[in-house]
């Protein structure tokens, strides 16, 4: 092709292209480096990223969240070991900065000693209901639940589950799902506990932002979103139900447009507010009286 027109087409693509999104394809990882764990388990400290799109993450990846640190891996599509790089998820192709990075960096910084294992399982557009043993979710023909069991089996085996974190509840924003979605995320604790035999494991989920409490009626005039509302109430209230159990909130988070997912910034403030919480529930001798 000549010069003059790959210049041309060029400018075509760029045209077409949304300047966010063209820039995170560009800085995505296209190599991956697969490294072998640490040769003890204990050493190897394990946690599975579960829920819908706002743990996957959606945010813009820019060139910090690119950068390695051995001390933090995740477990690809294959169920191999290699250094961490956003994005952490494969759920679908839009994937991009969520929580887990950030969350796993923390967690290495406070304990040098360890590696962190990232297991992402997350799975955008799912509701509680697929995140239940056998269930099927036809918009990405997967097994939620069962394919983040058998991922979490895989990385069993050569390290040590050390806690889960949990951020879902867009899909469940009914007032139908709201009312029961309490009930069902204390069950899908207690399932999870048991099936990986961890029954004191610690799990922290995450609250819906405001973006998505403070909808629009058809009239242009805002209204509160009653359903993410007690979406957030049940979530909290698990914390006087579930031992082991803790809350964060999505207080000052922003959307990259769409009303629904957490931009870059965020999305790595909610892994700050994970990594915090789960080291708050893992040394509670630590706590602030």
């Amino acid at each position: 092709m000549k010069p003059t027109r790959l210049f041309l087409l060029n400018l075509l693509l760029l045209a077409l292209l949304p300047a966010a999104g063209l820039r995170a394809q560009v800085l995505k990882p296209r190599l991956r480096q697969v490294v072998m764990p640490p040769a003890r388990k204990e050493k190897f400290q394990l946690y599975l990223l579960i829920g819908q799109s706002n743990m996957a993450g959606r945010g813009a990846v820019e060139a910090p969240d690119t950068v390695p640190n051995r001390h933090v891996l995740r477990l690809n599509p294959a169920g191999q070991w290699e250094v961490a790089q956003d994005p952490i998820h494969f759920d679908k192709t839009i994937a991009g900065v969520g929580p887990g990075l950030t969350f796993g960096r923390l967690m290495a910084a406070a304990d040098t000693s360890l590696t962190i294992g990232l297991i992402p399982c997350a799975v955008g557009g799912s509701g509680i209901d697929v995140w239940m043993p056998g269930a099927y979710f036809a918009d990405t023909k997967t097994h939620p639940y069962d394919d983040a069991l058998a991922r979490a089996k895989t990385a069993l085996q050569t390290g040590t589950l050390a806690g889960i974190i949990w951020h879902q509840g867009e899909s469940d924003s009914s007032p139908e799902k709201s009312a029961l979605y309490q009930q069902k995320l204390k069950i899908l604790i207690k399932k999870l506990r048991e099936d990986l035999q961890a029954p004191n494991v610690p799990f922290v989920a995450g609250q819906l932002p405001a973006f998505q409490l403070n909808k629009t009626s058809p009239d242009g005039r805002p209204q509160i979103n009653d359903s993410a509302v007690r979406i957030n109430e049940a979530v909290a209230g698990l914390q006087k139900q579930v031992p082991n159990y803790a809350f964060v909130t999505a207080e000052g988070t922003a959307d990259i447009g769409d009303h629904t997912h957490f931009n870059a910034v965020s999305a790595r403030l909610m892994g700050q507010r994970y990594a915090a919480a789960m080291q708050r529930l893992q040394h509670p001798a630590r706590r602030r009286p």
